[in-house]
């Protein structure tokens, strides 16, 4: 079979039809793949992947992250693991992922550049590749949930995803925003026209608690969330609100620390793929 170009113009097949998946490492064992996708940045996906990789964790289950945003890597600096590196292992052309203090695997672009703070300026095929190694070129050991956070949008990197990582399901992750309307519904065609099950939506920033009243603040206004869940027939899976404790944990990488409670339909969902 002839290697995607990703010029849809001169193909003759449809891109969901053809078999593009690749194996992982003959060592590996991986026996869920869940996306998180988002048709536009700033929604906070990289934030709803590590809540949900650490939950999920922490219910007993063998967890691991493939940072799949190569230009723009988080994961690593929510655990707390920014200045790892990952190391290759003797003997073989692999590597081997960082593992967090509470044992989630991880494996992200910054863990291989000499300093984290360099660019990666590469084109979309380069990039696409390197998404492709992660899954083919590191040892991910007993992992029951492999969470792939995803560049924002429908370009290379959540196309080649979805045709070459065996996704057994993908969450949507939004924001009350009346513009990310749109957006959703570009990121549930795509996935719908790839034959990829959606789990759910997740919205993000939802709304404030008011700490004196407890009154529930919709700082960007109404939110349309149901809306577009009843037009594509899938369900709203969390909606989960801004809080100051959530941004100081990610940002001093302690994000294991976390209990929002409000993600645990999200969980449930995910787990219920093994259950």
């Amino acid at each position: 079979m002839a290697e995607c170009t990703h010029d849809c113009g001169s193909c003759g097949e449809e891109c969901s039809k053809r078999d593009f998946q690749v194996k992982p490492h003959k060592d590996s064992s991986i026996k869920k793949v869940i996306g998180i996708i988002s048709g536009k940045g700033g929604v906070g996906k990289s934030l709803v992947t590590t809540l949900l990789a650490s939950r999920v964790n922490k219910d007993g289950f063998k967890t691991a992250i493939l940072d799949a945003d190569i230009t723009g890597p988080s994961i690593p600096e929510s655990f707390g693991v920014g200045d790892e590196r990952a190391q290759a292992v003797e003997g073989q052309d692999a590597l081997n992922p960082v593992v967090t203090e509470s044992g989630i695997q991880l494996m992200s672009m910054n863990f291989l550049l000499q300093n984290e703070n360099d660019p990666v300026i590469w084109r979309g095929p380069v990039i696409a590749g390197a998404v492709k190694q992660f899954w083919t070129d590191v040892i991910w050991k007993d992992v029951d949930f492999m969470f792939v956070d995803m560049p924002p949008g429908t370009g290379d990197v959540p196309l080649t995803v979805f045709q070459s990582l065996p996704v057994d399901g993908i969450i949507v992750v939004s924001s009350p925003q009346q513009l990310v309307r749109v957006i959703v519904e570009k990121a549930v065609n795509m996935a719908n026209m790839m034959n990829i099950p959606i789990l759910g939506i997740v919205e993000n920033m939802s709304y404030v608690k008011c700490p004196d009243c407890g009154k529930e603040i919709t700082v960007f206004g109404k939110s349309n969330i149901d809306e577009i869940a009843k037009t594509f027939n899938i369900p709203v899976l969390a909606r989960i609100p801004m809080e100051e404790t959530t941004s100081r944990a990610v940002d001093a990488g302690d994000v294991d620390s976390l209990d929002i409670p409000e993600i645990s339909g999200a969980t449930a969902a995910i787990e219920k793929l093994l259950k």
